[in-house]
């Protein structure tokens, strides 16, 4: 699988393996190494995290897989994200959800972080979502300190527009490598808030998650989800393609933004499909019929 390059020093794996639900897949530590040796051996090697996955801990039970065989850690990109303090018995004295972006808690929580992994290094630290009290001051105060000390190699944002992307990276010293947002053929959003020129403009390549709209496009439950299946399963009959997940991969690592999909699953076949999607030309037209049926209209 070719690399897609972030940053001068930055390549990803041009699908991420996605740790959102890890803690539903109920594998044993050798089980999820397999799983990850699997997806390696597929050309996927990034994987995406977060402090509070799985209520604080999936990125423990990643950690635990990759202690079985060290020199995995070579091989691979960690993401992991920060910023979201949720209710949670692992913090008693925590009496409301919150964002959190003073630099003590962004370096606290990378610390958390590199113990909960067994590494020494994060290879991409988002900020988890905007937050209407944010000193970009502080954050690129931490930043810098986890970029000096090695501990964070390049930073990025999650679920940011376009002008709270550009705020923050005024004030950092390196570049802002992604901003991770919902994009799916579902979720039209970041092409109607103006992120998708902005990615584009910026030459930044987005990632998305819930690529699937959370199995809405494979199993709908809407009259919305309804009108892109029967567009998914036509352009599927057109290209000859079996697995609609395929198609909904290939809409979006068609697009000219570079799109990074974030696909969330313990089964291999599920990555092998959006490997083998990376290979499907689908026309412009195509492309359009999947959009136009998420709309509910015709382009004006």
């Amino acid at each position: 699988m070719t690399k897609i390059k972030l940053a001068k020093d930055l390549e990803v794996s041009r699908i991420i393996h996605g740790h959102w639900r890890l803690t539903d897949w109920h594998l044993s530590p050798q089980e999820l190494l397999k799983l990850t040796e699997q997806s390696i051996n597929l050309g996927i090697t990034t994987f995406d995290h977060a402090d509070i996955y799985g209520g604080y801990s999936c990125e423990k039970l990643f950690g635990d897989a990759l202690n079985f065989k060290k020199d995995i850690r070579q091989n691979i990109q960690i993401i992991t994200k920060c910023g979201i303090k949720l209710l949670s018995p692992k913090f008693p004295s925590r009496q409301l959800k919150y964002y959190d972006y003073s630099f003590d808690y962004i370096v606290n929580s990378v610390e958390n972080s590199l113990k909960n992994f067994g590494t020494d290094y994060i290879d991409i630290l988002l900020l988890h979502r905007p937050s209407p009290f944010f000193n970009p001051e502080e954050v690129a105060k931490a930043f810098t300190h986890l970029k000096q000390s090695g501990k964070v190699l390049h930073f990025g944002v999650s679920n940011f527009t376009s002008q709270q992307f550009d705020m923050l990276n005024a004030y950092v010293d390196n570049p802002l490598v992604t901003n991770q947002v919902e994009m799916s053929p579902y979720c039209l959003e970041h092409f109607d808030n103006g992120n998708i020129e902005h990615f584009l403009k910026e030459q930044i390549k987005p990632m998305a998650w819930s690529p699937l709209a959370g199995g809405n496009l494979l199993n709908p439950q809407d009259e919305k989800g309804k009108r892109i299946f029967k567009a998914l399963q036509e352009v599927a009959d057109e290209l000859n393609i079996q697995s609609l997940d395929k198609v909904v991969y290939s809409w979006l690592l068609n697009h000219p933004s570079s799109i990074i999909p974030i696909v969330g699953t313990r089964k291999i076949e599920r990555l092998q499909n959006a490997t083998e999607s990376l290979s499907i030309k689908m026309t412009l037209a195509q492309w359009f019929k999947i959009y136009t049926a998420s709309t509910g209209y015709e382009v004006p």
